[in-house]
Formats: structure tokens, C-alpha cells, sequence
């Protein structure tokens, strides 16, 4: 159940996105990031307040509320690659970026987590992933490469860190604090780098209401991944989220636009095989062990 709520996240957030590019065309990058925070943060108000949780009574190491900060920070780094290098090459070197850190968190059982041991058998579904990978650049730049890299390391790190405080307080309660922090960050981003002035002379509501609907499924996304982080190894848990996110990608650009990309095609289904190899590998040394 657990491998298809985290595939069914990545297809959320292929949804997620295409609904906030039409809000960032309205509002600016800065500016759709508070709106999507500020609407998130409402909406995971209403079950904390329902259930008459009590998010604030009590604290936990200072890390763990890094997530929402870590996730924007992520936001932004894929932002300043966009452009530089190919969307295909961004979610690639993002993939390579998220698998090398959920490795290493399953490895050493890194900020609490349980330890998953990369084995030796395991190499053969790396590299068919690695090779799906590489299908999926066609252009170089130093610098987006290394943003890309460590915008997926970064997501790892943001969902790894939002689940584990989730575990000691609630879904909802994890929830609150990643939209809490991070829309601190954004409103610092924003009177940093936005035009604050022009929210009072310029803002307006969008009659494109569905522009706003990734609040919703962002929120979804966040509940989510609190819920499978804990129940799914790092490393596998990125894998299922990119082949959802790949193929619904695929499905929405043809749609919307009639694009199809025959090197996310490829890179998609070597990352799934090479997800596939993994997964069966693991269930009979599992069977062995019985």
C-alpha cells in the first residue's frame, strides 16, 4: 500500500506543478511561493484545530523544523537551474541528487531513520537507474548541474526531516510546522529578491481559480510523504516518486501542449526497471532470511 501511496504522490506532484506555473505566471515566483504557503497553512490548520492538537506545547531538536526552509530551498535552486539546462536534464540530475542522499540516509540511518544497507545485488538496478539518468541529458552547465544535484538532495533531506517530526508529534501537526517555517523563508525571499510594494498596487484575484489548486494538492503531497517516509527506505521512496512524477509528466505534456519527450521516455522506463531489480532482489533475500 505504502509503494503506491508514494507513487501516487509523485503523480500529485506533476499535478502540483503544472497548477502553480499558471500561478507563478500571475503572481511571479516569489509571490505564488507565499500564496501556495499561506493557503497550505490554513488548510492544515483546520485538522489541527478539529482534533485540538496542541502543536506548540512541545519542542523538539531545532532540525527537525528545518524541513519547510530545506524544501523552499529546493524550490529555488531547480528555479535558478530552469533555463540553463533542459527540464528532462533538471529532473535527472534532481533524481541523481535525491537517490545519492536517500542512499546515504538508508545506509547510516542518517537524522533517525531506519537503515536499509545497499548491497551488492542492488547494483544492477543503480545502474540501469544511472543509465535512465543519462538518457535524460542532452545539454551541460556546470552550474545548473550543480544546483539540480543538490535541489534533490535537498528534497530528500526537507521530506526526511518533515516524516521525523511528524513521528513525534502528528501528520498534521508535522504539516503545520513545515508550512509554518516555510512560508517564513518565502517571506524573506520575497522582501529580498520580490517587489513587496507591488502586492498592495498590482495583487488582484485570479479568475483562473484552478491556478490556486496546487495549494491543495501541495498539502496532500506533504501529508503524504510524512506518511510514506517512515514506512519506505529513502532511496526507494525518491525512486517510485520520479516514476510517477515522470510518466504523469509525460501524460500532462502531451495533453496540455502535444509534446512527448522520447528521452523521458526512456530515462522513465530504465529508472522503473531498475526500480523493479531492486525490489524483487530485496523481496528474495527477505525470503532467504525467513
Amino acid at each position: 500500500m505504502y509503494y503506491f501511496l508514494a507513487l501516487l504522490t509523485g503523480i500529485l506532484i506533476s499535478l502540483m506543478l503544472a497548477f502553480n506555473g499558471g500561478l507563478s505566471m500571475q503572481y511571479g515566483v516569489y509571490m505564488a511561493t507565499i500564496i501556495i504557503y499561506v493557503v497550505g497553512l490554513i488548510l492544515v490548520s483546520v485538522p489541527v484545530l478539529m482534533k485540538k492538537e496542541r502543536p506548540f506545547s512541545q519542542k523538539h531538536a531545532w532540525f527537525l523544523y528545518l524541513g519547510g526552509p530545506i524544501g523552499l530551498l529546493a524550490i529555488e535552486f531547480n528555479n535558478m537551474a530552469f533555463g540553463r539546462i533542459s527540464v528532462s536534464a533538471i529532473l535527472a540530475l534532481g533524481l541523481l541528487g535525491q537517490s545519492v542522499t536517500g542512499i546515504l540516509i538508508d545506509q547510516y540511518g542518517l537524522f533517525g531513520m531506519a537503515k536499509h544497507p545497499f548491497t551488492k545485488r542492488q547494483f544492477i538496478g543503480f545502474f540501469l537507474i544511472l543509465g535512465g539518468i543519462a538518457s535524460m541529458i542532452n545539454n551541460f552547465d556546470m552550474t545548473a548541474v550543480a544546483v539540480s544535484f543538490i535541489a534533490g538532495a535537498s528534497m530528500v533531506v526537507s521530506r526526511t526531516l518533515n516524516a521525523k517530526l511528524a513521528r513525534l508529534t502528528s501528520i498534521w501537526t508535522g504539516s503545520l510546522y513545515s508550512y509554518l517555517t516555510g512560508l517564513a523563508a518565502a517571506i524573506l525571499l520575497f522582501l529580498l529578491f520580490g517587489h513587496p510594494g507591488a502586492v498592495f498596487t498590482e495583487f488582484v484575484i485570479s479568475p483562473r481559480f484552478y491556478i490556486y489548486f496546487g495549494s491543495v494538492l501541495a498539502v496532500c503531497v506533504v501529508v503524504l510523504s510524512n506518511v510514506t517516509v517512515v514506512k519506505i527506505s529513502a532511496f526507494y521512496l525518491t525512486l517510485l516518486l520520479f516514476t510517477g512524477q515522470i510518466f504523469s509528466g509525460m501524460v500532462i505534456d502531451m495533453v496540455i501542449a502535444g509534446a512527448f519527450s522520447t528521452r523521458n521516455l526512456i530515462g522513465g522506463v530504465l529508472v522503473a526497471l531498475g526500480l523493479c531489480v531492486n525490489l524483487v532482489l530485496d523481496s528474495k533475500l527477505k525470503n532467504q532470511k525467513k
